[in-house]
């Protein structure tokens, strides 16, 4: 039990001296982070802790998750949700093909390959996303967006790579399969999210102990997410709801006390705090142990082929909403497609291709070198360019 636990320890302790130094030398702490996590890599002895699809999906992402959801207030976002349902389905898709195309005319991967890469890489990660946005202390619609999208985006894109490995594995797909699929992930991930939602509001209407409260949301965060996912829902998509459904139902219902409300909020902040920390060393980790030898070229073309999907999104949905209340300037469109960082999800997605896929080394490979462009090299650009942006929209 002891050796099981020191690894974790050894990495909240390496977390925490990050974080002091991040401050002092104003570097962003996921971006310090990664860096940490390589150079422990490096070393004869570092913690024996496998960033698995496991961990990431089921054990980190619910409660950051959660967490921004229950922040999340739906009048701000229903004045922009038009855009941000777009942006995070069609815009998804646009990505994931564009991405594809990409990847199989400039280095020549199959096709099946390059659409299952742009799966993985079509969604902007809300991990990596919050960080930064937190980090600098974003607000307003610019800041609301991105938060929105990341939130929403990763949930089309595990239904979307779903589909896919059924398509790369040789899976007999039809289009009614296909869309039953999909709209059965989106509606059992609404149900499940709105069922543990009323249940936890139920019980914590007939409480005022602060210490249940914050249990019961905790409940909420990771029951919400493996009830969806075990019947074949969008366990984010779940997640999602019920934090939105608390954070916004609950203090207007009355059914979190305020000393609740203080304890939940920061409860949260302190549990956000650590899954952030951890999954950007474990990322640094795994990135410090893979091999990139003979994939420069086909890393760099993917960084390419990243960029220009995002950018295949953003502007033209953005487009259509040039002439309307949710028109988005030109300073926030590049933005948005320069701020779409990727990092746990994209990881996630990734290893749970499946090892009998001839393709899969070079995909995992080429994630994980598109994941660490993504948060040290956009993390570290990308911060004056939203700070700049987020004041403009503004004004």
């Amino acid at each position: 039990m002891t050796s099981s636990i020191a690894p974790w320890a050894v990495l909240l302790l390496v977390a925490s001296v990050v974080g002091v130094f991040a401050r002092r030398l104003h570097v962003p702490y996921s971006v310090g982070l990664v860096v940490a996590g390589i150079g422990l890599a490096l070393l004869p002895w570092h913690p024996s802790v496998t960033l698995s699809r496991q961990l990431v999906y089921t054990g980190i992402l619910p409660p950051l998750i959660f967490e921004a959801a229950f922040e999340l207030r739906w009048d701000s976002l229903r004045r922009n949700l038009a855009l941000v349902v777009m942006l995070a389905t069609v815009g998804v898709l646009l990505s994931a093909l564009a991405t594809g195309a990409l990847m199989t005319g400039l280095v020549h991967w199959p096709m099946s390959a390059g659409l299952l890469f742009g799966v993985v890489m079509a969604a902007t990660d809300p991990v990596s996303v919050l960080a930064t946005l937190r980090e600098i202390g974003a607000r307003g619609r610019l800041a609301l967006i991105i938060e929105a999208e990341s939130l929403l985006n990763d949930g089309t894109a595990a239904i979307l790579f779903a589909i896919a490995i059924g398509f790369v594995t040789g899976e007999p797909l039809t289009y009614k399969g296909v869309a039953v699929t999909l709209w059965a992930s989106l509606a059992i991930g609404l149900l499940a999210g709105t069922v543990v939602a009323g249940i936890v509001l139920a019980i914590a209407g007939r409480t005022d102990d602060h210490l249940i409260e914050v249990a019961l949301t905790t409940v909420a965060a990771y029951g919400s997410f493996l009830l969806a996912e075990q019947f074949g829902g969008s366990g984010i998509l779940a997640t999602l709801t019920a934090g939105m459904l608390l954070g916004n139902l609950a203090p207007l219902w009355g059914f979190i006390s305020e000393a609740g409300d203080r304890a939940v909020r920061s409860t949260w902040e302190f549990i956000t705090f650590l899954a952030n920390s951890l999954v950007f060393l474990l990322i640094g980790l795994a990135e410090g142990h893979e091999d990139f030898r003979g994939l420069w070229w086909t890393a760099g073309a993917a960084v390419v082929a990243v960029l220009a999907g995002r950018a295949a999104a953003v502007y033209p949905v953005c487009a259509l909403f040039s002439l309307g209340p949710n028109r988005v300037g030109a300073v926030q469109q590049h933005t948005l497609v320069w701020g779409g960082l990727r990092g746990a999800l994209a990881l996630a997605l990734v290893l749970n291709i499946p090892e009998r896929y001839p393709w899969r080394h070079p995909i995992v490979a080429v994630t994980f070198a598109v994941v660490a462009f993504s948060i040290i090299i956009q993390g570290l650009t990308c911060r004056p360019l939203l700070r700049r942006a987020c004041r403009t929209d503004a004004r």
